[in-house]
């Protein structure tokens, strides 16, 4: 194992702390082929690979479902118990260092952060939760109320049944979630990016173990290679959602034709938007877009909480929150149904898990500045205490009108339908088409911020640029579209296909981040050494 205490950095690899002039001159003097990527074989090796799952989906899609089932069922009875725990470690060892002397440690090299703590917050917030929170926010609660989760049992209240499904709700895109993409990976990423000079890609997580030979040849190719297939997948499935769910909404509200049509209009809206912001740059496009979803987001939750059901948004997170953190031990660990496990709790993880190696690289690249306390709080305490409040205005607000009229809710939700539980919601609001069209639009633009940010960092990890060329970024932003429209135009089962198939991609992802339990601790206490803390 590499030491890390006195490693230095290696003399072929790019470093921050160069002459810019050298660098301008250094990228002029790149090929054109080099400029784009092409000369990387993580781009034929990723690219290939999902060029290949489109082409079996559209040949054979029978074969390709029985594949990425079997496939899937290996992975989270395999896999499942070691993600648990990966999950619940990396939560554990990010709040002891924040809470340590290594939590005043500055990342970066640099003394002040290089982005306002609004706007930085706002990009984190509407990147990392994207549109999946929005329509999760309003199924996932009804799904648990319908149908409770195995750890808490039957219960004959229906205010505690409510509170139990807000409280695995709140387990599934709360602490655990976060922080596994992007609280040790990101002190990692960062120290090894902009101390050591390092390139900013995921085979740089596994430098402290595996030496030159993650950053070389073929190994490190493969290694890049996983992390792109697993963040792409889990973008193109979001995308293609998002023309499946948009269309149903407009057929539901305008009667609008719900077909193929109006989905391929959609998703080509969205690859538009977040292809030209992903042009634009960090500090333009992607920093308006998160800004201004951040302000919609926040006036639809005073809305919600000021109009809808107040009392039982209010008392139901207080006593959701305090019914998680009371289980969270029991609800991490929990083994008891493993069927049960593998549609909820396992599934999530193996999807947040496919980000991971990608998403540090996307932090690392907008929190230079900032010290491990801030960043840890932020990302594995407040994001997610936010996420949960989200969950209860959403979620909340339906579990409420379920109790008062029964059927209200489960009854549009019936058959898993997400986006008709989210209309069965804003709809029993206070002003409901004009309620519903802007969640619409929320729900458009996290995904748009979401698609603007994966494309920017697999363009970032195939170029070795920091400012990745106009021409990768698009081919990146259309590819992913492209993929999204060829699979829903097989029907759901196409999109279906992909979910599952994130699960797949996150078993090496899983063991990239894994060193990072024992990295991240050794390289803060290093800093803290060096920063004389």
């Amino acid at each position: 194992m590499t030491d890390l205490k006195n490693s230095t950095t290696p003399t072929s690899v790019f470093t921050d702390k160069q002459d810019p002039v050298s660098n301008r001159q250094s990228t002029a003097k790149k090929s054109t082929s080099e400029k784009l990527g092409l000369d990387n074989p993580a781009f034929w090796y990723s690219g290939g690979f999902l060029a290949a799952f489109v082409c079996l989906a559209l040949i054979d899609g029978e074969l390709l479902s029985s594949m990425v089932n079997t496939g899937f069922n290996w992975a989270v009875k395999v896999c499942g118990p070691y993600w648990q725990v990966l999950l619940l470690m990396t939560f554990l060892i990010g709040i002891a260092l924040a809470v340590g002397r290594t939590g005043r440690v500055v990342l970066g090299g640099i003394e002040k952060p290089e982005m306002d703590s609004f706007r930085w917050m706002a990009i984190i917030f509407c990147t990392l939760l994207a549109g999946g929170g929005v329509f999760w926010a309003a199924a996932e609660p009804i799904a648990h109320f319908v149908s409770p989760p195995p750890l808490f049992g039957a219960q004959e209240s229906p205010q505690q049944i409510a509170v139990n499904a807000l409280s695995q709700s709140f387990m599934h895109w709360g602490f655990l979630a976060w922080a596994i993409v992007g609280s040790l990976t990101s002190i990692v990423i960062m120290h090894l990016h902009y101390d050591k000079g390092l390139p900013l890609k995921p085979r740089t997580l596994l430098y402290p173990v595996l030496g030159d030979r993650a950053l070389k040849g073929h190994t490190g190719a493969l290694i890049d290679a996983c992390c792109i297939i697993a963040v792409a997948a889990g973008t193109i499935g979001p995308i293609g959602f998002l023309g499946l769910q948009v269309s149903y909404a407009l057929n539901a509200l305008f009667d609008l034709p719900d077909g193929f049509t109006t989905q391929f209009i959609i998703i080509l809206f969205a690859i538009t938007l977040y292809t030209i912001s992903a042009l634009s740059g960090l500090h333009r496009g992607m920093q308006m877009l998160s800004r201004y979803n951040v302000i919609l987001a926040s006036a639809l939750m005073i809305y919600i909480l000021v109009f809808g059901p107040t009392n039982f948004i209010v008392n139901g997170y207080i006593q959701g929150v305090g019914s998680m953190l009371d289980n969270f031990i029991p609800m991490a660990t929990f083994r008891a149904d493993e069927g049960w496990l593998s549609w909820w709790t396992v599934f999530f993880w193996g999807w947040f898990l496919g980000y991971g190696p990608m998403m540090a690289i996307f932090i690392a690249r907008i929190s230079r500045g900032r010290s491990i306390r801030r960043l840890i709080t932020t990302i594995s305490v407040i994001a997610p205490l936010v996420t949960c409040f989200w969950f209860t205005i959403v979620g909340g607000s339906g579990l409420a009108f379920e109790i008062a009229q029964p059927g209200s809710v489960s009854g549009a939700f019936e058959g898993f339908n997400l986006p008709g539980a989210l209309l069965a919601v804003t709809m029993q609001l206070p002003f409901p088409i004009v309620i519903s069209i802007l969640f619409l639009i929320l729900t458009t633009i996290f995904i748009v911020t979401t698609g603007d940010s994966m494309t920017y960092t697999i363009s970032v990890v195939i170029s070795g640029e920091t400012e990745p060329n106009p021409i990768i970024r698009t081919f990146w932003g259309v590819m992913m579209g492209v993929t999204a429209l060829v699979l829903i135009s097989l029907g759901s089962g196409g999109i279906s296909a992909l979910q599952s198939f994130i699960v797949i991609t996150a078993v090496p992802v899983s063991l990239i981040l894994l060193p990072s339990l024992w990295n991240a601790p050794q390289i803060a206490s290093k800093m803290a050494d060096d920063q004389g803390l």
